[in-house]
């Protein structure tokens, strides 16, 4: 069985991490699109039972969280009128948790934006915290009964609800929305510090994310085609920035500033991991000569 050599997974690996598209991948590193396809798969893969396993027991004090939004396939408004459009085509929103402190992704989801996400991203948070947190969300309606589902009354919690201003008429169609002209804090549950009810590095970790996976990019071709090579990537984006990035204030990984992790993580360390998670190949079976 052909493989890579390692150097050149980890350029491929490096590459996607920095917002390069599989086609400029391909050209670049001089493979398919094929292979390309592949490692991403197998990467995505195996970077997401690596964070299931790893970010376990998070001992954070405060937690934020946000939603961003992509689509698939094509944006929601043309899926109707799309050619063999699948079912998961239109708009995909990505939900993250991250430690205010250690800057730590805690937990992600990808899908939609309604309750039934809420719930499920909210259960997975809760599950990975060591100890009650006091946690900020956005104005969104589905967060309320996920949070009380999933924490009950050991949480304190907060909304920061922003309020905008009319949008001007020449920003009609632009992607920026109206002018924010203010934010209310409203407590939700328990006794949440007014001081750290914000949303500012949630949504920092939005930039982020756009600026580095460029099916998040908008104006581009390079969006995803397919809901499952989404998901893998911002399983590979999420290792990445846990493990590998050092974050710029602490000169650690997120990983370790959260005491996660005791060690720096690289590029050839991520591409070994695949390699173990990845099926060994078994005997080969008995050859049978056509009649």
């Amino acid at each position: 069985m052909n493989k890579l050599p390692l150097a050149k997974r980890v350029q491929i690996l490096s590459m996607l991490c920095e917002g390069s598209s599989m086609r400029s991948i391909s050209r670049v590193a001089d493979v398919s699109i094929n292979t390309v396809s592949k490692l991403l798969v197998d990467a995505g893969r195996a970077c997401a039972v690596f964070h299931d396993e790893q970010v376990r027991g998070v001992k954070a004090r405060r937690v934020q969280v946000d939603e961003i939004w992509s689509f698939t396939y094509a944006k929601q408004k043309n899926v109707a009128t799309a050619k063999a459009a699948p079912e998961e085509a239109g708009d995909t929103w990505t939900w993250t948790a991250i430690d205010a402190e250690s800057k730590l992704i805690v937990s992600w989801l990808v899908g939609g934006r309604d309750s039934e996400y809420a719930m499920a991203f909210m259960d997975d948070l809760a599950g990975r915290l060591a100890n009650r947190v006091q946690l900020t969300s956005d104005g969104h309606k589905a967060y309320l009964e996920a949070v009380e589902g999933a924490f009950g009354g050991d949480v304190d919690y907060a909304m920061l609800v922003k309020l905008y201003g009319t949008a001007p008429e020449s920003a009609r169609g632009r992607y920026s929305p109206a002018e924010c002209i203010g934010a209310r804090k409203e407590r939700i549950e328990g006794s949440p510090d007014p001081k750290h009810v914000s949303t500012s590095y949630a949504e920092r970790q939005n930039l982020t994310m756009r600026m580095q996976m460029r099916r998040f990019t908008r104006l581009t071709n390079g969006f995803s085609k397919k809901f499952e090579n989404h998901m893998h990537m911002v399983a590979i984006y999420t290792v990445w920035y846990n493990f590998v990035k050092l974050h710029r204030a602490h000169k650690v990984t997120p990983a370790m500033a959260a005491g996660v992790s005791d060690r720096l993580m690289s590029m050839e360390d991520m591409a070994v991991m695949i390699d173990e998670a990845a099926p060994k190949p078994g005997k080969r079976g008995p050859y049978k000569q056509r009649a």
